[in-house]
């Protein structure tokens, strides 16, 4: 099997959609030998963050010289970003090896699995295969009934924190979005809840009690942000003092506080982690679409915003970094969003907004967004209204914003790479 091969394979199975259950992954996994049994593991769910929660904790533990497996979903701008080992992304040779494991496996099961099945399926394979030490395990959505939900004895569980999203599969109130993410919660492990949310705390920190799971919060009095600029921040998270992190957003420094108390439950459970290797991981990690700076002049940032906390969020940074200044917006949303609340949200620090259609079936058209603005522009391609957005805010000397979507990324940065 070709890498172009795996990766027809594994799209193939993107008509099934999400299928939630554990009985097929199970099956999956053990008519692979059950590679997920030979590794330990951090597991991750939550709202938004987890992705910058994963990158920062792996960089970590690679830095405490653990090898370190991550595990993270969607990409962002290439498939193989979802299986890293010591923050290398999966070689094309190894996807194709382990997917055509997975094929024989799964083509001999009755009730197939879905896309993201598969591919945890070959994030196990492959983590097994590198002997990693520990793998940083992020949840596809939700938690109790999520694929990577079949592992049985982590040595960490966290929820980042918890919003209101995916409410058609999850529940609608934050209750019942809290339950589905405790189900990650396993008997005796220790779990975090990173969130502040107090409706859903109390679900977290129920489901814990009953598993008799010693249950932690993080304690963000201890975190003091002293400097955020453009080019990272510094903070301290007592006793901790001057730590820098690269990665920018006005939320970052809480997902760091989030990391190092889960580090600190890692040491207590037995995992040697020095001061040292905490400050080189957190200013070494690096992730995509986290209002990452695209280009200096105009000044452009990418976030990847997709839901009324995370557009709250990108909504902070631009406050943090360009206080007092509107600036202008690309946007492109997926119509399953709560995308007017987003929009309401957004306006006030708009100056123009360049309304596009990601390429994606569930995207919500350029005109129906342009419609929810009062300086709304649409247009055709993501490559027009990028080209006239960053023309515009050149001349104007306005920074230029792009959000909306993680599937919105990959098209900014390849029509940004054409129009340069």
């Amino acid at each position: 099997m070709t890498y172009e091969q795996a990766l027809t394979y594994i799209h193939s199975f993107d008509w099934r959609g999400s299928r939630p259950g554990l009985s097929r992954t199970l099956e999956l996994c053990r008519r692979l030998g059950n590679p997920e049994k030979s590794l330990r593991f951090v597991h991750v769910a939550g709202t938004n963050g987890k992705g910058s929660f994963c990158k920062m904790l792996s960089e970590i533990l690679t830095a405490a010289g653990y090898k370190t497996g991550l595990f993270v979903s969607p990409y962002v701008t290439r498939f193989n970003e979802r299986i890293q080992v010591d923050g290398s992304e999966i070689p094309d040779k190894e996807l194709a090896w382990a997917t055509s494991l997975v094929k024989d496996a799964a083509d001999a099961m009755e009730d197939g699995p879905t896309e993201f099945e598969l591919i945890t399926a070959i994030g196990f394979l492959y983590f097994k295969k590198m002997n990693c030490d520990v793998v940083v395990l992020e949840c596809g959505m939700g938690g109790r009934l999520d694929s990577t939900n079949v592992i049985v004895d982590p040595l960490l569980s966290v929820i980042t924190g918890i919003s209101l999203d995916h409410t058609k599969i999850l529940g609608d109130t934050i209750e019942k979005i809290a339950a589905e993410k405790a189900g990650i919660i396993k008997a005796g492990r220790p779990c975090l809840y990173g969130g502040e949310d107090p409706a859903a705390k109390e679900v977290i920190k129920t489901t814990a009690s009953e598993k008799q799971a010693p249950f932690f919060c993080v304690d963000y009095s201890r975190l003091s942000v002293k400097t955020m600029a453009l080019g990272g921040t510094t903070f301290d998270f007592a006793p901790l003092q001057n730590l820098r992190l690269s990665l920018l957003g006005s939320y970052q420094p809480e997902n760091a506080a989030r990391v190092l108390t889960a580090v600190e439950i890692l040491q207590n459970e037995g995992m040697n982690i020095s001061e040292e290797a905490i400050r080189k991981g957190l200013s070494s990690a690096v992730w995509p679409a986290r209002f990452e700076k695209l280009l200096s002049d105009p000044l452009v940032f990418y976030d990847g915003g997709h839901n009324p906390e995370g557009i709250a969020a990108a909504t902070e940074s631009i406050r943090t970094y360009f206080p007092g200044q509107k600036v202008n917006l690309l946007m492109g949303v997926m119509a399953d969003k709560d995308y007017s609340e987003m929009c309401k949200t957004l306006s006030p620090l708009a100056n123009k907004v360049f309304t596009v259609t990601p390429s994606n079936p569930r995207s919500l058209s350029a005109e129906d967004l342009a419609k929810l603005f009062p300086n709304g522009q649409a247009f055709q391609t993501v490559k027009d209204g990028l080209f006239t957005a960053l023309t515009e805010s050149k001349q104007e000397g306005i920074p230029l914003v792009c959000l909306g979507s993680l599937y919105l990324y990959p098209e900014v940065r390849k029509a940004l790479s054409e129009i340069l």
